[in-house]
């Protein structure tokens, strides 16, 4: 484990690891299935149960952003933490073959995964590749619209993140991403461990506060399109907290949320 107050270089290599590893192994942290460690359940859309491949989906969402991201054809998508291609390939079926959906990813082991994906389906109108979501290697004002499924919990930089995604859209463009965030402070056990935070619960920002960070950043009409509470098994949470603690914390309402955000880049002229 991860010792406590690791630094960001600590943490992304902890999540470059743990992504590395699922790229070429049956397991997950938190995703649709419920089998993942943070124990999220998300119903899989009609859309996204036609169009994923079984390779493509690890389990590791927390929700639906092609769902709330109004995609059109001929769109330009950029989805980040692509993992396996999973969001990417229900994309790129929306903006058809005159648009494109690019996936950035910080894991070489999962752009290489997504990028055999395409290949076994045939995808010409989806591309991957490596970078670093706090420093996006891509063109400024290049995308319509950015989707992001429960990735920039693990981003420790969220102000880099949400800047570099203001930049990577057009004026007018939008995004569509689903996280995990809590609605109540977390004891310092559970945010503090790195299992956890690669689990996108550790890493989880006070919900109020991740909204606010994306109005910083220039993006307007900041929302919640949909949430859902999510419920940790005690035994996952007495890893990490006393008993006295574990009883706080189970007293309270629910902590943490699934939720998708949406917003706009504003117009030039606005």
């Amino acid at each position: 484990m991860t010792r406590p107050h690791a630094s960001a270089d600590d943490l992304k290599s902890t999540v470059r690891a743990k992504y590395a590893a699922l790229a070429t192994a049956d397991d997950s942290c938190c995703g649709p299935s419920g089998s993942g460690e943070a124990g999220l359940d998300v119903d899989m859309s009609e859309d996204y149960a036609d169009a994923i491949a079984t390779d493509a989906d690890l389990d590791l969402g927390c929700g639906r952003p092609t769902d709330h991201a109004g995609l059109q054809p001929g769109e330009r998508v950029l989805d980040l933490g692509s993992g396996a291609g999973m969001d990417a390939f229900v994309a790129r079926r929306t903006v058809g073959p005159d648009g494109h959906v690019h996936g950035v990813d910080f894991a070489e082991e999962m752009v290489a995964k997504a990028r055999a994906n395409a290949d076994t389906l045939d995808y010409d109108n989806v591309t991957f590749e490596v970078g670093d979501i706090e420093a996006l290697p891509v063109e400024s004002g290049a995308f319509d619209v950015i989707l992001s499924n429960c990735v920039l919990n693990l981003v420790p930089d969220k102000e880099a993140a949400f800047a570099q995604m203001h930049r990577a859209l057009r004026p007018g463009g939008r995004f569509s991403v689903s996280d995990v965030v809590h609605a109540r402070a977390l004891p310092d056990g559970l945010r503090e461990a790195a299992e956890l935070y690669v689990g996108c619960v550790a890493g989880a920002m006070e919900r109020d506060m991740y909204l606010g960070r994306l109005r910083e950043a220039g993006f307007s009409d900041v929302h919640i399109a949909t949430e859902k509470p999510i419920s940790l098994p005690d035994e996952l949470l007495a890893e990490h907290l006393g008993a006295a603690e574990l009883d706080r914390f189970r007293a309270g309402d629910a902590a943490l949320q699934s939720v998708t955000v949406v917003g706009r880049r504003p117009d030039a002229t606005a």
